[in-house]
Protein backbone atom coordinates (compact mmCIF):
# COMPACT_ATOMS: atom_id res chain seq x y z
CA UNK A 1 0.00 0.00 0.00
CA UNK A 2 0.80 3.66 -0.41
CA UNK A 3 0.50 6.45 2.24
CA UNK A 4 -2.24 8.55 0.95
CA UNK A 5 -1.29 12.48 0.29
CA UNK A 6 -4.76 13.24 0.16
CA UNK A 7 -7.98 11.78 1.32
CA UNK A 8 -10.22 9.93 -0.68
CA UNK A 9 -13.70 11.38 -0.10
CA UNK A 10 -17.15 10.33 -0.69
CA UNK A 11 -17.92 13.05 -2.71
CA UNK A 12 -14.85 12.19 -4.94
CA UNK A 13 -15.56 8.33 -5.04
CA UNK A 14 -19.45 9.59 -5.77
CA UNK A 15 -18.17 12.01 -8.97
CA UNK A 16 -15.26 9.47 -10.62
CA UNK A 17 -16.47 7.48 -13.76
CA UNK A 18 -16.94 3.42 -12.75
CA UNK A 19 -17.63 0.44 -13.98
CA UNK A 20 -19.31 -2.56 -13.09
CA UNK A 21 -17.79 -5.56 -15.24
CA UNK A 22 -20.07 -8.19 -12.98
CA UNK A 23 -23.43 -7.90 -12.68
CA UNK A 24 -26.01 -10.10 -13.46
CA UNK A 25 -29.49 -8.82 -14.66
CA UNK A 26 -31.30 -11.27 -13.09
CA UNK A 27 -30.10 -9.97 -9.56
CA UNK A 28 -30.46 -6.33 -9.73
CA UNK A 29 -34.09 -5.71 -10.07
CA UNK A 30 -35.51 -2.78 -8.06
CA UNK A 31 -37.82 -4.65 -5.24
CA UNK A 32 -40.92 -2.15 -6.44
CA UNK A 33 -40.32 -3.37 -10.05
CA UNK A 34 -40.40 -7.29 -8.88
CA UNK A 35 -43.55 -6.48 -6.88
CA UNK A 36 -45.14 -4.63 -9.60
CA UNK A 37 -44.31 -7.22 -11.94
CA UNK A 38 -45.17 -10.56 -9.73
CA UNK A 39 -48.95 -8.82 -8.99
CA UNK A 40 -49.24 -8.32 -12.98
CA UNK A 41 -48.40 -11.65 -13.78
CA UNK A 42 -49.90 -13.36 -10.94
CA UNK A 43 -46.79 -14.66 -9.27
CA UNK A 44 -46.12 -15.39 -5.20
CA UNK A 45 -44.19 -14.10 -3.53
CA UNK A 46 -43.66 -14.51 0.26
CA UNK A 47 -44.09 -11.14 1.30
CA UNK A 48 -45.50 -7.41 -1.07
CA UNK A 49 -43.30 -5.05 0.78
CA UNK A 50 -39.60 -4.36 0.76
CA UNK A 51 -39.11 -4.85 4.41
CA UNK A 52 -40.83 -8.72 3.85
CA UNK A 53 -38.33 -9.14 1.22
CA UNK A 54 -35.21 -8.48 2.58
CA UNK A 55 -35.98 -10.44 5.50
CA UNK A 56 -37.56 -13.34 4.10
CA UNK A 57 -35.32 -13.61 0.57
CA UNK A 58 -32.92 -11.21 0.19
CA UNK A 59 -31.01 -10.96 3.54
CA UNK A 60 -27.54 -9.46 4.19
CA UNK A 61 -25.93 -12.77 5.44
CA UNK A 62 -26.57 -16.23 3.83
CA UNK A 63 -25.69 -19.79 4.68
CA UNK A 64 -23.52 -20.49 1.69
CA UNK A 65 -23.68 -19.72 -2.25
CA UNK A 66 -26.59 -22.06 -2.60
CA UNK A 67 -28.96 -20.28 -0.71
CA UNK A 68 -27.68 -16.99 -2.22
CA UNK A 69 -28.96 -17.94 -5.46
CA UNK A 70 -32.50 -18.80 -4.63
CA UNK A 71 -33.86 -15.34 -4.48
CA UNK A 72 -32.89 -16.01 -8.52
CA UNK A 73 -35.92 -17.85 -8.69
CA UNK A 74 -38.51 -15.20 -8.07
CA UNK A 75 -36.22 -12.57 -10.13
CA UNK A 76 -36.77 -14.91 -13.12
CA UNK A 77 -40.23 -15.95 -12.46
CA UNK A 78 -41.27 -12.00 -13.44
CA UNK A 79 -38.68 -11.58 -16.40
CA UNK A 80 -40.61 -14.05 -19.12
CA UNK A 81 -41.82 -11.89 -22.06
CA UNK A 82 -40.19 -8.70 -23.80
CA UNK A 83 -42.12 -6.25 -21.56
CA UNK A 84 -40.34 -7.47 -18.41
CA UNK A 85 -36.86 -7.99 -19.56
CA UNK A 86 -36.88 -4.44 -21.47
CA UNK A 87 -38.15 -2.60 -18.19
CA UNK A 88 -35.84 -4.66 -15.71
CA UNK A 89 -32.83 -4.16 -18.17
CA UNK A 90 -33.76 -0.22 -18.88
CA UNK A 91 -33.68 0.22 -14.86
CA UNK A 92 -30.81 -1.37 -14.07
CA UNK A 93 -28.60 0.87 -16.79
CA UNK A 94 -30.69 3.80 -15.33
CA UNK A 95 -29.33 2.60 -11.81
CA UNK A 96 -25.94 2.54 -13.12
CA UNK A 97 -25.90 5.87 -15.22
CA UNK A 98 -27.22 7.68 -11.67
CA UNK A 99 -24.28 6.45 -9.65
CA UNK A 100 -21.72 7.52 -12.09
CA UNK A 101 -20.99 4.22 -13.83
CA UNK A 102 -20.29 5.27 -17.15
CA UNK A 103 -19.45 1.36 -18.77
CA UNK A 104 -21.10 -1.77 -17.72
CA UNK A 105 -21.57 -5.01 -18.71
CA UNK A 106 -24.87 -6.84 -18.39
CA UNK A 107 -24.57 -10.77 -17.43
CA UNK A 108 -27.20 -13.56 -17.98
CA UNK A 109 -28.24 -16.81 -18.40
CA UNK A 110 -30.82 -16.18 -21.35
CA UNK A 111 -31.85 -19.66 -21.08
CA UNK A 112 -33.54 -18.87 -17.80
CA UNK A 113 -35.99 -16.48 -19.28
CA UNK A 114 -37.08 -18.39 -22.63
CA UNK A 115 -40.58 -19.86 -22.40
CA UNK A 116 -42.81 -21.07 -25.67
CA UNK A 117 -43.76 -17.56 -26.65
CA UNK A 118 -40.46 -16.32 -26.05
CA UNK A 119 -37.39 -17.29 -27.71
CA UNK A 120 -33.54 -17.06 -27.69
CA UNK A 121 -33.16 -14.07 -29.77
CA UNK A 122 -36.33 -12.21 -27.99
CA UNK A 123 -34.82 -12.45 -25.10
CA UNK A 124 -31.75 -10.96 -26.08
CA UNK A 125 -33.54 -8.45 -28.45
CA UNK A 126 -35.52 -7.26 -25.27
CA UNK A 127 -32.04 -6.63 -22.71
CA UNK A 128 -30.66 -4.90 -25.62
CA UNK A 129 -33.87 -2.68 -26.42
CA UNK A 130 -33.97 -1.94 -22.66
CA UNK A 131 -30.10 -1.34 -22.43
CA UNK A 132 -29.99 0.88 -25.55
CA UNK A 133 -32.72 3.48 -24.43
CA UNK A 134 -31.04 3.93 -21.30
CA UNK A 135 -28.33 4.30 -22.75
CA UNK A 136 -29.32 6.96 -25.34
CA UNK A 137 -31.22 8.95 -22.64
CA UNK A 138 -28.23 8.92 -20.70
CA UNK A 139 -26.00 10.00 -23.71
CA UNK A 140 -28.47 12.88 -24.70
CA UNK A 141 -28.71 14.23 -21.31
CA UNK A 142 -24.86 14.47 -21.23
CA UNK A 143 -25.10 16.34 -24.43
CA UNK A 144 -26.40 19.01 -22.48
CA UNK A 145 -23.80 19.20 -19.96
CA UNK A 146 -20.64 21.52 -21.56
CA UNK A 147 -17.75 19.48 -22.88
CA UNK A 148 -15.35 20.34 -20.17
CA UNK A 149 -17.67 18.91 -17.61
CA UNK A 150 -19.84 16.61 -18.75
CA UNK A 151 -17.27 13.96 -18.71
CA UNK A 152 -17.47 10.50 -21.16
CA UNK A 153 -20.66 9.66 -22.59
CA UNK A 154 -22.47 5.80 -21.21
CA UNK A 155 -21.39 2.53 -22.68
CA UNK A 156 -22.80 -1.43 -22.39
CA UNK A 157 -21.68 -4.77 -23.48
CA UNK A 158 -24.05 -7.97 -22.92
CA UNK A 159 -22.24 -11.57 -21.61
CA UNK A 160 -24.36 -14.42 -22.45
CA UNK A 161 -24.02 -16.63 -19.12
CA UNK A 162 -23.72 -20.61 -19.42
CA UNK A 163 -24.98 -22.48 -16.38
CA UNK A 164 -22.52 -25.42 -14.87
CA UNK A 165 -25.47 -26.90 -14.15
CA UNK A 166 -28.87 -27.61 -15.36
CA UNK A 167 -31.95 -28.60 -13.66
CA UNK A 168 -35.10 -28.57 -14.55
CA UNK A 169 -36.89 -26.66 -12.03
CA UNK A 170 -34.69 -24.15 -13.51
CA UNK A 171 -36.63 -23.08 -16.77
CA UNK A 172 -39.15 -24.70 -19.07
CA UNK A 173 -36.04 -24.32 -21.71
CA UNK A 174 -34.04 -26.95 -19.59
CA UNK A 175 -37.24 -29.13 -19.15
CA UNK A 176 -37.33 -29.84 -22.63
CA UNK A 177 -33.81 -30.36 -23.49
CA UNK A 178 -34.44 -33.15 -20.18
CA UNK A 179 -37.06 -34.57 -22.45
CA UNK A 180 -35.80 -34.55 -25.39
CA UNK A 181 -32.37 -36.21 -23.89
CA UNK A 182 -34.40 -38.58 -21.51
CA UNK A 183 -30.94 -40.25 -20.09
CA UNK A 184 -29.22 -36.82 -19.10
CA UNK A 185 -27.66 -35.93 -16.12
CA UNK A 186 -27.77 -31.95 -15.09
CA UNK A 187 -24.24 -32.10 -15.70
CA UNK A 188 -24.80 -33.51 -19.46
CA UNK A 189 -27.17 -30.78 -20.29
CA UNK A 190 -24.90 -27.92 -18.94
CA UNK A 191 -22.45 -29.46 -21.42
CA UNK A 192 -24.91 -29.69 -24.33
CA UNK A 193 -26.79 -26.67 -23.83
CA UNK A 194 -23.65 -24.11 -22.86
CA UNK A 195 -22.26 -25.25 -26.65
CA UNK A 196 -25.85 -24.16 -27.54
CA UNK A 197 -25.68 -20.82 -25.88
CA UNK A 198 -22.64 -19.90 -27.40
CA UNK A 199 -23.13 -20.52 -31.08
CA UNK A 200 -26.93 -18.55 -30.33
CA UNK A 201 -24.21 -15.73 -28.62
CA UNK A 202 -22.04 -15.84 -31.68
CA UNK A 203 -25.09 -15.77 -34.27
CA UNK A 204 -27.28 -13.48 -32.70
CA UNK A 205 -23.90 -11.19 -32.07
CA UNK A 206 -23.23 -11.44 -35.70
CA UNK A 207 -26.77 -11.49 -37.71
CA UNK A 208 -28.37 -8.82 -35.18
CA UNK A 209 -25.38 -6.64 -34.57
CA UNK A 210 -26.44 -6.60 -30.80
CA UNK A 211 -23.21 -6.26 -28.43
CA UNK A 212 -23.04 -9.32 -27.05
CA UNK A 213 -18.93 -8.65 -25.64
CA UNK A 214 -18.08 -11.73 -23.57
CA UNK A 215 -19.23 -15.45 -22.63
CA UNK A 216 -19.33 -16.61 -18.91
CA UNK A 217 -19.91 -19.83 -16.98
CA UNK A 218 -22.28 -19.63 -13.58
CA UNK A 219 -23.51 -21.36 -11.08
CA UNK A 220 -22.17 -24.15 -8.50
CA UNK A 221 -18.72 -24.60 -8.89
CA UNK A 222 -18.31 -27.57 -6.60
CA UNK A 223 -19.12 -30.93 -8.54
CA UNK A 224 -19.30 -29.38 -11.94
CA UNK A 225 -15.97 -28.72 -13.16
CA UNK A 226 -15.37 -25.98 -16.14
CA UNK A 227 -13.47 -28.05 -18.17
CA UNK A 228 -17.17 -29.98 -19.30
CA UNK A 229 -18.11 -26.70 -21.10
CA UNK A 230 -14.64 -26.62 -23.06
CA UNK A 231 -16.22 -27.15 -25.68
CA UNK A 232 -18.41 -23.72 -25.70
CA UNK A 233 -15.11 -21.76 -24.73
CA UNK A 234 -13.38 -23.24 -27.87
CA UNK A 235 -16.26 -22.36 -30.01
CA UNK A 236 -16.42 -18.32 -28.57
CA UNK A 237 -12.41 -18.85 -28.41
CA UNK A 238 -12.47 -19.25 -32.08
CA UNK A 239 -15.25 -16.76 -32.48
CA UNK A 240 -13.32 -13.75 -31.33
CA UNK A 241 -16.10 -13.76 -28.24
CA UNK A 242 -14.25 -13.02 -24.91
CA UNK A 243 -14.47 -14.86 -21.98
CA UNK A 244 -15.12 -14.41 -18.35
CA UNK A 245 -15.47 -17.10 -15.67
CA UNK A 246 -17.09 -17.88 -12.39
CA UNK A 247 -14.49 -19.31 -10.92
CA UNK A 248 -12.72 -19.03 -7.04
CA UNK A 249 -16.19 -18.31 -5.76
CA UNK A 250 -16.68 -21.27 -3.84
CA UNK A 251 -13.95 -23.64 -4.87
CA UNK A 252 -10.21 -23.75 -5.24
CA UNK A 253 -7.41 -22.52 -7.35
CA UNK A 254 -8.05 -25.82 -9.55
CA UNK A 255 -10.98 -23.97 -10.33
CA UNK A 256 -9.04 -21.05 -11.53
CA UNK A 257 -6.27 -23.06 -13.78
CA UNK A 258 -9.42 -24.48 -15.68
CA UNK A 259 -10.87 -20.96 -16.19
CA UNK A 260 -7.69 -19.92 -17.61
CA UNK A 261 -5.88 -22.52 -19.55
CA UNK A 262 -9.25 -24.88 -20.40
CA UNK A 263 -11.89 -21.63 -21.17
CA UNK A 264 -9.43 -19.22 -22.08
CA UNK A 265 -10.41 -16.83 -19.61
CA UNK A 266 -9.84 -12.96 -20.77
CA UNK A 267 -10.98 -12.06 -16.80
CA UNK A 268 -12.10 -14.33 -13.86
CA UNK A 269 -15.33 -13.48 -11.80
CA UNK A 270 -14.20 -13.31 -8.01
CA UNK A 271 -11.15 -15.57 -7.80
CA UNK A 272 -11.92 -15.61 -4.43
CA UNK A 273 -9.41 -18.49 -3.64
CA UNK A 274 -6.91 -17.64 -6.45
CA UNK A 275 -4.25 -17.29 -3.20
CA UNK A 276 -5.41 -20.12 -0.93
CA UNK A 277 -3.14 -23.44 -1.07
CA UNK A 278 -5.08 -24.83 1.72
CA UNK A 279 -8.32 -25.08 -1.12
CA UNK A 280 -6.37 -27.38 -2.75
CA UNK A 281 -8.11 -31.14 -3.73
CA UNK A 282 -5.64 -32.58 -6.14
CA UNK A 283 -2.98 -35.05 -4.61
CA UNK A 284 -1.28 -34.65 -7.54
CA UNK A 285 -0.40 -31.10 -6.78
CA UNK A 286 2.62 -31.95 -4.52
CA UNK A 287 3.66 -28.25 -3.47
CA UNK A 288 0.21 -26.37 -3.27
CA UNK A 289 2.17 -23.09 -1.88
CA UNK A 290 4.24 -23.17 -5.33
CA UNK A 291 0.99 -24.20 -7.19
CA UNK A 292 -0.75 -20.84 -5.69
CA UNK A 293 2.64 -18.63 -6.39
CA UNK A 294 3.00 -19.50 -10.00
CA UNK A 295 -0.79 -19.32 -10.78
CA UNK A 296 -0.82 -15.95 -9.14
CA UNK A 297 2.16 -14.96 -10.84
CA UNK A 298 0.88 -16.40 -14.31
CA UNK A 299 -2.51 -14.41 -13.81
CA UNK A 300 -0.28 -11.21 -12.57
CA UNK A 301 1.83 -11.56 -15.80
CA UNK A 302 -0.79 -11.88 -18.73
CA UNK A 303 -2.96 -9.00 -16.53
CA UNK A 304 -6.17 -11.28 -16.19
CA UNK A 305 -7.94 -9.25 -14.43
CA UNK A 306 -10.35 -10.22 -11.26
CA UNK A 307 -13.86 -9.28 -10.97
CA UNK A 308 -14.23 -8.58 -7.24
CA UNK A 309 -17.35 -8.53 -5.39
CA UNK A 310 -16.67 -7.54 -1.99
CA UNK A 311 -19.98 -7.37 -0.43
CA UNK A 312 -21.07 -10.55 -2.10
CA UNK A 313 -18.32 -12.88 -1.13
CA UNK A 314 -19.30 -11.54 2.45
CA UNK A 315 -23.01 -12.97 2.05
CA UNK A 316 -21.99 -15.94 0.44
CA UNK A 317 -18.86 -17.29 1.94
CA UNK A 318 -19.47 -17.42 6.18
CA UNK A 319 -15.66 -18.43 6.36
CA UNK A 320 -15.22 -14.23 5.95
CA UNK A 321 -15.86 -12.79 9.48
CA UNK A 322 -14.61 -9.46 8.35
CA UNK A 323 -14.15 -7.39 5.71
CA UNK A 324 -10.42 -7.12 5.87
CA UNK A 325 -9.75 -10.39 5.82
CA UNK A 326 -11.12 -10.67 2.01
CA UNK A 327 -8.65 -11.79 -0.25
CA UNK A 328 -8.53 -8.38 -1.75
CA UNK A 329 -6.31 -7.21 0.58
CA UNK A 330 -3.60 -10.05 -0.76
CA UNK A 331 -4.85 -9.74 -4.41
CA UNK A 332 -3.40 -5.79 -3.69
CA UNK A 333 -0.34 -6.62 -2.08
CA UNK A 334 0.19 -9.66 -5.22
CA UNK A 335 -0.60 -6.28 -7.97
CA UNK A 336 -2.69 -8.22 -9.66
CA UNK A 337 -4.91 -6.44 -11.97
CA UNK A 338 -8.50 -6.07 -9.72
CA UNK A 339 -12.19 -4.33 -10.84
CA UNK A 340 -14.52 -3.40 -7.92
CA UNK A 341 -18.20 -5.28 -8.67
CA UNK A 342 -21.30 -5.81 -7.49
CA UNK A 343 -22.56 -8.81 -8.42
CA UNK A 344 -25.78 -8.52 -7.72
CA UNK A 345 -27.11 -4.73 -7.14
CA UNK A 346 -30.40 -6.38 -5.50
CA UNK A 347 -29.44 -9.87 -4.37
CA UNK A 348 -26.48 -7.94 -2.53
CA UNK A 349 -28.05 -4.77 -1.80
CA UNK A 350 -25.17 -2.82 -2.79
CA UNK A 351 -23.90 -0.42 -5.53
CA UNK A 352 -20.38 0.15 -7.07
CA UNK A 353 -19.85 3.53 -5.29
CA UNK A 354 -20.76 1.58 -1.97
CA UNK A 355 -18.10 -0.90 -2.98
CA UNK A 356 -15.31 1.52 -3.87
CA UNK A 357 -16.17 3.00 -0.69
CA UNK A 358 -15.58 -0.36 1.32
CA UNK A 359 -12.41 -1.06 -0.46
CA UNK A 360 -10.74 2.96 0.22
CA UNK A 361 -12.41 2.53 4.17
CA UNK A 362 -11.09 -1.28 4.52
CA UNK A 363 -7.89 -2.43 2.51
CA UNK A 364 -6.54 1.52 2.77
CA UNK A 365 -6.36 2.60 -0.41
CA UNK A 366 -4.58 5.27 -2.24
CA UNK A 367 -5.00 7.55 -5.02
CA UNK A 368 -2.95 5.72 -7.08
CA UNK A 369 -4.06 2.49 -6.08
CA UNK A 370 -7.71 3.56 -6.81
CA UNK A 371 -7.31 5.09 -10.08
CA UNK A 372 -5.22 1.80 -11.09
CA UNK A 373 -8.30 -0.14 -10.19
CA UNK A 374 -10.84 2.32 -11.93
CA UNK A 375 -9.09 2.65 -14.97
CA UNK A 376 -8.68 -1.12 -15.52
CA UNK A 377 -12.29 -1.62 -15.72
CA UNK A 378 -12.44 0.57 -18.30
CA UNK A 379 -9.33 -1.34 -19.86
CA UNK A 380 -10.21 -4.78 -19.49
CA UNK A 381 -13.79 -4.49 -20.55
CA UNK A 382 -15.00 -6.20 -23.20
CA UNK A 383 -16.06 -2.95 -25.04
CA UNK A 384 -18.05 -2.97 -27.92
CA UNK A 385 -16.20 -1.18 -30.92
CA UNK A 386 -12.35 -1.12 -32.41
CA UNK A 387 -9.87 -1.37 -30.57
CA UNK A 388 -8.77 2.43 -31.45
CA UNK A 389 -12.35 3.35 -30.58
CA UNK A 390 -11.36 1.92 -27.12
CA UNK A 391 -8.33 2.98 -26.65
CA UNK A 392 -9.93 6.72 -26.92
CA UNK A 393 -12.87 6.02 -25.11
CA UNK A 394 -9.94 4.84 -22.12
CA UNK A 395 -8.28 8.19 -22.68
CA UNK A 396 -11.29 10.68 -22.28
CA UNK A 397 -11.94 8.65 -18.87
CA UNK A 398 -8.34 8.67 -17.24
CA UNK A 399 -8.73 13.12 -18.83
CA UNK A 400 -11.71 12.80 -16.94
CA UNK A 401 -10.51 11.10 -14.00
CA UNK A 402 -7.51 13.34 -13.76
CA UNK A 403 -9.52 16.58 -14.07
CA UNK A 404 -11.86 15.60 -10.97
CA UNK A 405 -8.47 14.58 -9.11
CA UNK A 406 -7.41 18.34 -9.65
CA UNK A 407 -10.76 19.54 -8.56
CA UNK A 408 -11.42 17.44 -5.12
CA UNK A 409 -7.36 18.09 -4.48
CA UNK A 410 -6.64 14.78 -4.64
CA UNK A 411 -2.88 14.29 -4.84
CA UNK A 412 -0.25 10.44 -5.58
CA UNK A 413 2.25 9.94 -3.07
CA UNK A 414 5.93 9.48 -4.92
CA UNK A 415 6.45 6.61 -6.58
CA UNK A 416 9.08 4.26 -4.34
Amino acid sequence: MVNNMSKITSEFIAEIPKTDLHVHLDGSLRIPTLIDLAQSAGVALPSYTDEGLRELVFKDKYANLVEYLQGFGLTTSVMTNAEQVERVAYELAEDNFNEGVRYFEVRFAPQLHVTADFNLDQVLLAVNNGLAKATSDFNARNALIPADERGPDGHYGIIVCAMRNAMPVLSPYFQDVFRVHAYSTDRAVGSMTSLEMARAAVDIRDRLGIPITGFDLAGAEAGYPAVEHRDAFDYCHKNFLKKTVHAGEAYGPESIFQAITELHADRLGHGYYLLSPDKIVSRAIADPQDYVRRLSEYIADRRITIEVCLTSNMQTNPSITDLKHHAFGKMLKARLSTTLCTDNRLVSNTTVTREIQLAVDTFGIGPSELKDIIVYGFKRSFYHGSYNEKRQYVRSVIDYYEALERKHGIRHAPNT
